[in-house]
This record gives C-alpha cells, sequence and structure tokens, in this order.
C-alpha cells in the first residue's frame, strides 16, 4: 500500500520558507534529492518534512532493484505509478525521499538503497544513527572530522 498524500499549495509555500532552512545529516543546507522523477513529500526535489509528513521523508535514496523488491515485499510498491499522487513509479538509479521506518527496516533485512548524505535530512538522525547512513553513503565528504559515530 502506497502512503502518499497530495500535500496543498499552502504547505509547499510553508515548507520552503527561507527563513526555515532545514539541514542535512552532516550539518549543511539541505541539498535537493531529485528532479527526475520529481521527489519530496512535498514534491519540490528536497527531503523536506513537515507535521504533515506523517511518514518521515527524510531519506534522500538512491534505489536499487533490491530495495524496490524489498519495499514491495513490505507493502510499499514503489515500483507501480500512482498518478493521483504524482508517483511516477521508480526504477534502480533514482532518487527518492523516502520513509526513515522503511529504509531502516530495509537495512535490518539487508536490503537498504545508497543514501546521498547531503540531501538526507537531519530529522532522520532521531531514528537511524549517522554512522548506518554512512555505510551506504554515495557522496561521503573528503573530511569526516567531528563525525565520529559510534554506531
Amino acid at each position: 500500500m502506497l502512503a502518499l498524500m497530495a500535500p496543498s499549495a499552502s504547505s509547499v509555500r510553508q515548507a520552503v520558507r527561507v527563513d526555515d532552512v532545514e539541514r542535512n545529516v552532516l550539518g549543511g543546507p539541505l541539498q535537493e534529492c531529485g528532479v527526475e522523477p520529481l521527489t519530496g513529500f512535498f514534491r519540490d526535489g528536497c527531503c523536506r518534512t513537515g507535521p504533515e509528513d506523517l511518514g518521515s521523508h527524510t531519506i534522500c535514496a538512491v534505489v536499487t532493484a533490491e530495495f524496490l523488491e524489498h519495499q514491495r515485499s513490505i507493502g510499499n510498491d514503489l515500483s507501480t505509478p500512482a498518478p493521483m499522487y504524482r508517483f511516477p513509479g521508480l526504477v534502480p538509479g533514482d532518487r527518492w525521499c523516502v520513509t526513515a521506518r522503511n529504509w531502516l527496516r530495509a537495512h535490518q533485512d539487508d536490503a537498504a538503497s545508497h543514501v546521498v548524505l547531503a540531501a538526507t535530512n537531519e530529522r532522520v538522525l532521531e531514528l537511524v544513527p549517522l554512522g548506518v547512513l554512512r555505510r551506504y553513503a554515495v557522496d561521503v565528504p573528503d573530511d569526516l572530522t567531528g563525525f565520529d559515530d559510534p554506531f
């Protein structure tokens, strides 16, 4: 079952206010995750979140066939298009803002996707340790000073 809700125009405007810059897991400004297909709970290309994002679509994943199959097996079909939610269906290699809980479950089941740290929202750290995310990173910074994570 695909758990997506189309946000209202006012919630999109609220989510991208200039004075509310969301941060990534590395502490910098949240970078764009993907526009082909257009991702994000607010369909603005970023893994922004807010109170209406009940699933916490905060991880910028580069999906793999294994990850997509895992998601389908747990009832989260990310491959089948759902036009009513502006969801095109994903193919391996697409970047997509996925929910923290489903990504963590994939990690626990040895099926996690790659992660773009600069485009992954810091709010995910409430559930997934940075050290775990780094294992799947495709954009590891040269200087990891200050990122010592015991997990």
